[in-house]
């Protein structure tokens, strides 16, 4: 085998675990330094930083720990002939690399941290007694010793670490390079955040790209008098939206087999990285199933087939459940507010309202995500990814109900399309502005208040303290920072849900309704071009690097899309 390069090891994983005042002779027992000691054996780069209140253990794992843990995982990846193999770190030089030159991803990468740190057991013959301060535990055989330690509260949290110089370089080349408007470093980005963002980001560039045709057709229609001609090119217009819709998603699709194969991943894939709930789930029925039928073949099949039933029942429930209190909650609710709007005669009066309603309906949705989430436990889904699907389609006929029953409303009951444009200008604007500012504004003041607790718990921890404390270490920094979550919770989803959900209900607000106002394709253009850099800037400096979720498609949101 050649001699690899080790490649530069950079800090991507950290533990918070409580700031103590240790003596020397409780250090044999005292729980964060065999914690320590436990990462170092296994091989783990170390380094210990001393937050205001917290101390922060990082992690760095050299390219052969990663190998071997790959390996453990039984790991496959793309060999030069084309076939996915299972990893074998003996044998590297027959594996391909990424785009980056690197020999894993950051997907997989994370699968490793979290099998090494999460991995470590008691392997001795007797319980081992661990202390923190004044509080004393045992450490069980056979006993994981960092879910342990969770459990007893020591360790606060585990989470990824950004890289400094990775950070840097897509701040300059990608969130602050607004010179490019749609063209993205993709590969660079599935390096650094993982194939899920990536594939997020590659699909908003090349609808954003696509929207440049509509937007440039509708401006014409809206800046010339086509006179007599108007009834010839109206038609005109609408068919070519038609088809431009067909062929955007075509194209996309075959856009994402692309990337995929660019990226050396088969499709498609039903990992999840490494948890397979799904799996996990199927095994342990076929278990009891053996215990209780025993190798009866014919009864094993029917108790197959019943638990099959039973699991499109439960969906069958589920979704009869959303769609009526969708028409006997929501659908009064938005009728009330549609018809209000319609008798109300001052325009200063609209804005307020749909201000105030635009707030409302974030409540209320949020209250419906959440019952929906509740109620996709009890659904019989292969895997997280069929969850999180389910929950894609429930929440957003939510969310299609409050965003387009009002312009329906105004489109079909009144027929007045001088104020269904308004409408359509108060959403395309009013909406899109507000969630622009709620997205960039609220992470950062969520990581002000945790720096201002933090900063009071130190002060009443010190008595009256008159000087300003100071947050030295960037570990902590990220850590008070807030994390990349979906509003309905981040159980099934991450923050991509809201972002997809955007751009979902933008494109059914330009494409509905595009005979009534052609310049929505503009608002829509100069939207996701400022939408690309915002998002970017967002991932990069004001939230925590996010959780690598594997996705190889953009799942439900592509049926939605169509």
């Amino acid at each position: 085998m050649n001699v690899l390069e080790e490649e530069q090891t950079a800090f991507e994983i950290g533990v918070v675990v409580p700031k103590r005042d240790l003596k020397e002779e409780d250090k044999d027992s005292d729980c964060v330094e065999v914690l320590v000691d436990e990462f170092r054996n296994l091989g783990l780069v170390v380094e210990r930083v001393h937050g205001v209140v917290d101390e922060f253990i990082k992690l760095a794992a050299p390219l052969e720990t990663l190998g071997r843990a790959a390996a453990e995982l039984h790991i496959k990846k793309r060999t030069p002939i084309g076939m996915d193999l299972e990893f074998e770190w003996e044998e590297v030089d027959a594996f391909e690399r990424q785009p980056d030159g690197s020999l894993f991803s950051w997907c997989e990468r994370f699968r490793c941290y979290r099998h090494i740190i999460y991995g470590i057991i008691n392997k001795s013959q007797s319980s081992v007694t661990l202390r923190l301060d004044s509080k004393e535990f045992k450490w069980e055989v056979g006993e994981y010793l960092l879910q342990k330690l969770e459990s007893e509260r020591i360790v606060k949290e585990v989470f990824p670490l950004h890289d400094e110089i990775k950070r840097k370089k897509l701040l300059q080349t990608w969130a602050l390079h607004w010179w490019d408007f749609t063209n993205q470093p993709i590969d660079e980005i599935y390096s650094y955040f993982g194939t899920k963002i990536a594939i997020y980001f590659a699909f908003l560039g090349m609808y954003t790209r696509w929207l440049l045709f509509p937007a440039a057709f509708g401006l014409i229609l809206h800046m010339f008098d086509f006179g007599s001609l108007q009834l010839l090119v109206l038609p005109i217009f609408f068919i070519s939206i038609i088809l431009w819709a067909i062929m955007f998603s075509q194209f996309w699709k075959r856009k994402n087999n692309a990337l995929l194969a660019r990226w050396k991943i088969r499709y498609p894939i039903r990992a999840d990285l490494g948890y397979r709930q799904g799996m996990e789930w199927n095994s342990s029925q076929s278990i009891e199933i053996a215990k209780k039928w025993g190798t009866d073949k014919t009864k094993e099949r029917e108790m197959f087939q019943r638990i099959e039933w039973f699991g499109r029942l439960m969906r069958f429930r589920n979704d009869a459940i959303i769609i009526f209190s969708i028409i006997c909650l929501q659908l009064p609710f938005e009728l009330a507010y549609a018809h209000i709007y319609e008798v109300i005669g001052s325009d200063i009066m609209k804005i307020g309202l749909t201000t105030i309603y635009l707030f409302a309906i974030q409540f209320f949705t949020q209250i419906g995500g959440k019952i929906s989430v509740k109620l996709i436990k009890y659904e019989n889904n292969e895997n997280t990814e069929k969850k999180a699907d389910s929950l894609v389609y429930k929440v957003f006929g939510l969310y299609f109900m409050q965003s387009y029953i009002g312009v329906f409303y105004h489109a079909l009951l009144h027929r007045n399309f001088s104020t269904l444009r308004k409408v359509l200008i108060q959403r395309l604007l009013v909406s899109q502005v507000l969630e622009n500012l709620l997205e960039n504004t609220l992470p950062y003041l969520k990581y002000s208040y945790k720096k201002y607790r933090v900063r009071s718990k130190k002060k009443r921890e010190k008595g009256s303290s008159t000087g300003k404390i100071q947050f030295a270490s960037r570990v902590e920094k990220e850590y008070l920072k807030p994390s990349y979550s979906a509003s309905i919770g981040m159980e099934l989803e991450d923050g991509l849900f809201d972002d997809f959900l955007e751009v979902a209900l933008q494109f059914g607000m330009i494409m509905m309704f595009a005979c009534a106002f052609p310049l929505a394709f503009a608002f829509a253009t100069l939207n996701n071009i400022t939408e690309i850099r915002a998002d970017a800037l967002k991932l990069l400096a004001m939230l925590r690097r996010p959780t690598p979720r594997f996705s190889t498609t953009i799942g439900a949101w592509l049926n939605i899309f169509q």
